[in-house]
């Protein structure tokens, strides 16, 4: 219980102005909350599986340098994809915001790779390698969970809001420039990694 708790109490505080919580933002204004908050949850329960994993068994971090390269790319993609946008008439526009898949894939997956090599990725390892045997491992995967979920359904609130006062334009070159940032941000640690 004390590995989950700390791990949640840890992991909030890191996450609390992360690049993933703007990236909640940023995806809540363009999309409906419960997919981005599957995607998120699904992506940091994944994330950070691994990560519990890696610190039982190596008690050390992973290096993060290629891995932030490669995510910076895919962000680099996901800013032209959102630039680029769509044109949408009535009927497909409910079609889009009625469908869930391609919304939760998408979250999930750029916050998957947004993840890797994070301070919270790597802040679950370290937790992980401190707090040993099957029942620590879970209260770090739980709570490392718990509080990156929390944390960013704080973000999807502040991001559902100003997609209802901001226009959809704004909305996409936005979107598009936090993409861009992300993506040199990750490409730069990456290199600095290295």
């Amino acid at each position: 219980m004390s590995a989950l708790i700390i791990s949640l109490i840890v992991i909030f505080a890191a996450e609390l102005g992360d690049k993933s919580q703007l990236m909640a933002m940023t995806f809540a204004a363009r999309f409906r909350a419960l997919p981005v908050l599957v995607g998120i949850t699904a992506a940091t329960a994944l994330t950070h599986l691994l990560s519990v994993a890696a610190g039982a068994a190596l008690g050390a971090a992973l290096p993060s340098g290629p891995i932030s390269i490669l995510a910076g790319a895919a962000f680099l993609g996901f800013a032209a994809w959102t630039l680029r946008g769509d044109e949408l008439d009535e009927d497909e526009g409910g079609r889009a915001r009625r469908a869930t898949g391609s919304a939760i894939l998408a979250v999930a997956t750029a916050f998957f790779l947004a993840e890797l090599g994070d301070k919270t990725m790597l802040a679950t390892v370290t937790l992980a390698a401190e707090h040993a045997g099957l029942a620590g491992m879970v209260g770090v995967w739980a709570g490392s969970t718990i509080g990156m979920v929390a944390a960013d359904a704080l973000a999807i609130v502040v991001g559902r809001q100003l997609g209802k006062r901001l226009p959809e334009r704004f909305i996409r070159y936005a979107a598009a420039a936090g993409f861009a940032v992300f993506a040199v941000l990750l490409i730069a640690e990456g290199v600095a990694e290295l």
